[in-house]
């Protein structure tokens, strides 16, 4: 079996790690490592599948994992990779955000197998930990100087409009505490995380060490950028999701497809499962033909089935034939779908009553903008423009509730990309 250093080495996986040999040589037999989620929100995004899909190869080769959903420090916020102090979240908005990290884990790590993945909440071990307790056990061990010397701190530190709290200060000993105790209790002696985590991550091998007399490694994976440095996964509309509640998987579907020859590349290999000869063969069509987006396409493809299951590819790929002029029957797309398509269409309210008693679709072309008069629509419908549901209409007539694509939305189009939208109010 290839070394899980060695799959992690070709798909540009590794970030930073404790000294390379003696990592090497540890993993050379099953060992238990962990991974930290911080519960900011009921969902992970698309940046979080990075370290998912780093434990879902280590569990793959053998290895023992541990997702940890951060209960305890989710109370006082990571200061890494931030110029700003976090909002403290209440502990029923906290626990929602843990039991909703929990699902979307177990959609992507065994817990049912010979090898099954745990999780664990920080909270666990911490609740009952007295301040006293924790400074005289935990604070004794670490030194200030060390701590200022991390880039989470010292970034924030230097900056003369930020500044740091002493609560996200103690955000590093409440994570390398956290590594101490799943050594004691797990037998972990490994952490991984983003590689704005290290200073973290070596915070808590320093504690392990210190307390326990344990010898423990990390080890980063990089963080998801783009090729100029700016984070994956943000749109004009927000974050992508790996909830379809948040985000669609039409929408989901559309951002992998949607990147950028520059940047596939690297996600092919962070995000997926896609053989090393494959992924060689999509970098090479990358090159020698561009425009048939090959790699993209394998790329939205696999993610989304991944994500979403195949239910979920086959209702993006439905979605976004129908955004290429593919007849939207009744039935095909729900409300919510087809408002997801064209979320940037101009849309109209239109009464049940005005459906019901027949709305002549001259008159409706030019409600919704689609044609500047009576006469430029009729001109429209006589060159044979104008579709409804992508369906093409080559003479006027009343648009009835028997023309609605689904329970309240009629989709309208004037020419190959001019869409607009009647929702029944």
């Amino acid at each position: 079996m290839t070394h899980i250093l060695d799959e992690l080495s070709w798909r540009d996986s590794l970030h930073q790690h404790t000294d390379l040999a003696e990592l090497r040589a540890h993993l050379a037999q099953p060992r238990t490592l962990y991974c930290g989620f911080d519960p900011t929100a009921a969902s992970l995004h698309v940046g979080s599948l990075v370290p998912v899909m780093a434990l879902r190869r280590f569990q793959r080769a053998g290895h023992h994992v541990l997702a940890l959903v951060g209960g305890a420090t989710g109370m006082v916020g990571d200061p890494s990779g931030r110029s700003d102090e976090r909002n403290l979240l209440d502990e029923a908005t906290l626990a929602e955000n843990v039991a909703g990290i929990r699902a979307t884990l177990e959609r992507f790590l065994d817990f049912d197998g010979a090898n099954p993945a745990r999780i664990v909440n920080n909270l666990d071990w911490t609740r009952d930990v007295s301040v006293l307790g924790f400074l005289r056990d935990v604070g004794k061990h670490m030194t200030v100087n060390s701590m200022l010397a991390k880039d989470s701190v010292k970034g924030r530190i230097e900056r003369p409009d930020a500044g740091i709290s002493y609560t996200e200060f103690s955000y590093m000993l409440l994570q390398a505490f956290d590594f101490a105790e799943q050594h004691r209790l797990y037998g972990c002696t490994l952490q991984i995380g983003g590689s704005d985590q290290w200073g973290n991550i070596t915070a808590g091998i320093e504690l392990g060490r210190k307390m326990r007399g344990a010898a423990l490694h990390g080890a980063t994976v990089p963080l998801l950028l783009t090729s100029d440095g700016r984070k994956m996964g943000k749109t004009a509309r927000g974050a992508i999701w790996l909830d379809a509640a948040r985000t669609s998987p039409y929408a989901f579907y559309q951002y992998w497809l949607n990147v950028a020859d520059a940047d596939v590349l690297v996600c092919l290999k962070l995000l997926t499962e896609l053989p090393q000869d494959e992924v060689l063969a999509l970098a090479e069509a990358i090159v020698s033909d561009p425009a048939r987006r090959a790699a993209q396409r394998r790329l939205a493809g696999w993610l989304t089935a991944f994500v979403h299951g195949e239910a979920g590819l086959a209702a993006a790929e439905r979605a976004s034939a129908v955004l290429f002029g593919a007849e939207i029957g009744a039935g095909t797309l729900d409300d919510a779908a087809l408002l997801d398509i064209f979320a940037d269409v101009p849309s109209v309210a239109v009464e049940r009553a005005t459906l019901d008693a027949g709305w002549p679709l001259l008159d409706a072309l030019v409600q919704t903008g689609l044609a500047s008069s009576k006469s430029d629509g009729r001109r429209a419908l006589q060159a044979g423009a104008v579709a409804v549901n992508n369906r093409r209409v080559d003479a006027d007539r009343p648009l009835t509730a028997a023309d609605l694509a689904s329970a309240s939305v009629l989709v309208l189009r004037n020419g190959k990309k001019r869409y607009a939208l009647a929702r029944v109010a």
